[in-house]
This record gives structure tokens, C-alpha cells and sequence, in this order.
């Protein structure tokens, strides 16, 4: 994700929905998980695709669920102040949404966070999403951008210092806090970052330089690095996110605040080989930027773009896993779109799940997913194969019933 996390120490206590009804928050150890068992985690050490027998599993679960619990996974919902409260629980049970995130910075600590991720899997029910259990994932870094910290979470270096450490070392500790986050019930990582700055441009990079979340200033030295990182967490059993494709760190803005421009990389930019590295290094996610490429695509944000996700991502990249947007829910880069037309044109440009960072915009683009699909064979098609990409990588890590 592009957004820089703010300072916040939730408190530790069980808190209060705006209904009434208790939430559970990243700061509440002793939450039930309402009686069930935790989905399990498996560790994998290749790349896609997976294996026949996961595949053959994959199948039988899309077959067996209704139209509306396919397009709930495509959706990664957000958790509020890191709670799941009666909003997100309705978005669960209402709309069938089947992957989660962590959005704020919590202290907390390992079994804080573990008591919101085991009361997520716990809405893992036939009725919500056909049993299968969710991606609960988190923007986990380091610098400036880890959100989970406190007892059981090390204190994480920013990718610019570890790009300075030999690819060895940044393996080693990365395993670490992958066995962190399987800890803690997290079995997703919005990480790492295979952004390239140039040299001297950070402090006019906003989104990447200026925090440091970038990995080297120079495609071999972030792709080495980063795919150290990730090939440690995998396995640890993380699912991990190759991000921003096709890269942030030569844009002018930050999609959090503003429109983003790079007037700079091209369809066959030397700057794109870190993000190869990591994805023949097998990286189960890429996520796309929001942001204009106008020597690429002028016409769409990236994450709306056939050409970014089809041609240079899917084609020449060769990527066949599963493909992310940034948060289409609260940017200001996405502000002026309707919600619902977000979504759509995200799963019509080839991309497979939605980041949604709240509960109404959320809402809003399963409703308008849902009515396309009623409307248009085609997309209906679309919708299933994505379903079918992001059922794949959940049977990787043991979270379908099968």
C-alpha cells in the first residue's frame, strides 16, 4: 500500500460498535474465536503454478458456491482502528467478503492481533464463504511502514537499510518475522516493495523515497533484496506482495493525498526488473499502483489498465498468480470514480482482488460487481476465473475445507 500509517496506540480493552454490539480489537487477547479452530497455515517453497491436487481443490469449491460468495473473494477488506466490529462482520455475513486487512498501526503485540485474526476465520461459515477460511493480511514492512508492532513483533528496519545488509541476512530475518506473523494469525504480507528510486530523487518521491521503502536505487540491488525478503516469508507460510507494479518510485504525488504521474517508465523500462526478479522468484501477489503512466498508458490508472495487468504484467512478466489493487476504497487518487466502477474496471483490466479500505465503499462494489455480472456473460467469467486465482492461493496455505 502507498499510505504512510499513522501513530496509533489502540487501547487494550474490548471496544464497543457504533450498533452496540462488541467488536473484537487487535488489542484483545483473550477474544473468543467462537468456538472454532483457526484455518491452518502450510509453508510452500515453489512458485505458481500450484499443484494439480490444489487446483482439483479449487475447483470443487468454486463449483459448490453461489454467485455471490465467488465475487465476496474477491474482495480484501479492511478493519477498522484494527477491530472487527458489527460492520465488517455484516460485510462478512452480508456480502460474503472472504479476505481482511490490518489498516492502522497497532502496539498491541502478537496476541492482540491474534485475537482479531483467529475472530476473523471464526466467521468462516457455510453461509458467509462457503467454509473457506480468509487471507488476513498487513502492511509489514519495516521503517515507517509496520503496522504490527509491540510484544512478539521485532522492531523491523526500513527496506532502504536493508537493502544494505547482504541478501543472506535480509533472509534471515525476514524468516523471523514471518514466524512473527504466522504467530500472530497473519498469513499475508502487503511486502515488499520492488519500487525503484534513482539516486538523489527520494526526497521528491513522496510515496516511496521520502519514507524509505524502497530497497536499492537500482533495479538489481532492490530485486535481489526484496526477493530475498519474500522468498523467506513464503517459507514461513506468508503470502507475499510484490508492490506497486509497474513501480512508484519515479512518480510526481501520492496517491493517498493526490493524483499520481510518472512521465518517465516505459512498456520495457530496465526499472521493471526488480519486479521480474520477484515474480520468478515466486511471489504469490502483485499489487497495482493507482497511478497514471503516461508513456504506458495515458488514458487509465494502472490498476484500470488492460495494457499494465494483460500485456506487461500476465505477458511479458509472465505472472500467473494472483493480481492486487492498492486501496480502492479511500484513496484520494480514486475519489472522483464511483465506487462500484472502481471495482469493475479493476476485474475487467485483468485484476483479481479488491482492496477496499472501508466498509461502505466496500458494500458499494460488491453491489455494483454483482449486478454487472448479473447483466454480462462475459464478466461473469471474468469474475470466476479471478475467484478461482485467489481459491488457488488459499488452498496453498490450508485455508479451503478441502
Amino acid at each position: 500500500m502507498t499510505k504512510l500509517p499513522h501513530a496509533l496506540i489502540l487501547m487494550v480493552a474490548m471496544t464497543l460498535t457504533a450498533c452496540g454490539s462488541p467488536g473484537i480489537t487487535a488489542s484483545s487477547p483473550s477474544a473468543s474465536t467462537g468456538g472454532r479452530t483457526p484455518a491452518p497455515s502450510a509453508s510452500t517453497t515453489g512458485a505458481s503454478p500450484m499443484p494439480s491436487a490444489a487446483v482439483a481443490c479449487a475447483d470443487r469449491i468454486l463449483a459448490g458456491m453461489s454467485e455471490d460468495q465467488r465475487i465476496g473473494q474477491l474482495f480484501l477488506l479492511g478493519l477498522a482502528s484494527d477491530r472487527l466490529g458489527s460492520a465488517e462482520i455484516q460485510e462478512i455475513q452480508g456480502d460474503h467478503v472472504g479476505s481482511v486487512w490490518f489498516v492502522d498501526r497497532t502496539y498491541a503485540g502478537e496476541a492482540g492481533v491474534r485475537s482479531v485474526s483467529d475472530a476473523v476465520q471464526a466467521q468462516a461459515t457455510a453461509g458467509a464463504t462457503a467454509n473457506v477460511h480468509f487471507f488476513v493480511a498487513a502492511n509489514q514492512e519495516g521503517g515507517i511502514t509496520q503496522a504490527l508492532q509491540g510484544p512478539g513483533f521485532s522492531v523491523m528496519p526500513s527496506a532502504l537499510v536493508q537493502g544494505g545488509w547482504t541478501t543472506a541476512a535480509v533472509a534471515s530475518a525476514a524468516s523471523t518475522w514471518g514466524q512473527q506473523l504466522q504467530a500472530a494469525g497473519v498469513n499475508m504480507n502487503f511486502a515488499p516493495v520492488m519500487d525503484v528510486v534513482p539516486p538523489g530523487f527520494d526526497s521528491q518521491n513522496q510515496p516511496i523515497g521520502a519514507l524509505q521503502r524502497e530497497y536499492g536505487h537500482d533495479p538489481a540491488t532492490a530485486g535481489s533484496h526484496a526477493t530475498a525478503f519474500l522468498q523467506a516469508m513464503r517459507q514461513a507460510g506468508v503470502a507475499v506482495t510484490a508492490k506497486h507494479f509497474p513501480g512508484l518510485g519515479r512518480v510526481t504525488g501520492n496517491t493517498d493525498y493526490t493524483t499520481a504521474t510518472d512521465t518517465v517508465t516505459t512498456i520495457n523500462d530496465p526499472y521493471l526488473q526488480s519486479f521480474k526478479q520477484g515474480i520468478d522468484g515466486g511471489a504469490d501477489f502483485v499489487m497495482i499502483a493507482i497511478a497514471t503512466y503516461t508513456r504506458i498508458d495515458p488514458s487509465h490508472l494502472a490498476a484500470f489498465s488492460p495494457l499494465v495487468i494483460g500485456q506487461m504484467l500476465r505477458g511479458t512478466m509472465g505472472f500467473t498468480g494472483v493480481v492486487v489493487s492498492d486501496d480502492l476504497g479511500a484513496t484520494v487518487a480514486v475519489a472522483a470514480i464511483p465506487a462500484g466502477d472502481r471495482a469493475i474496471s479493476f476485474l475487467a483490466a485483468g485484476g483479481d482482488l479488491v482492496t477496499s479500505k472501508t466498509t461502505g465503499a466496500t458494500h458499494a462494489m460488491v453491489l455494483a460487481v454483482r449486478s454487472k455480472v448479473a447483466a454480462d456473460t462475459a464478466f461473469r467469467t471474468v469474475v470466476d476465473q479471478a475467484a478461482l486465482r485467489v481459491l488457488r492461493e488459499k488452498q496453498a496455505r490450508g485455508l479451503l475445507p478441502c
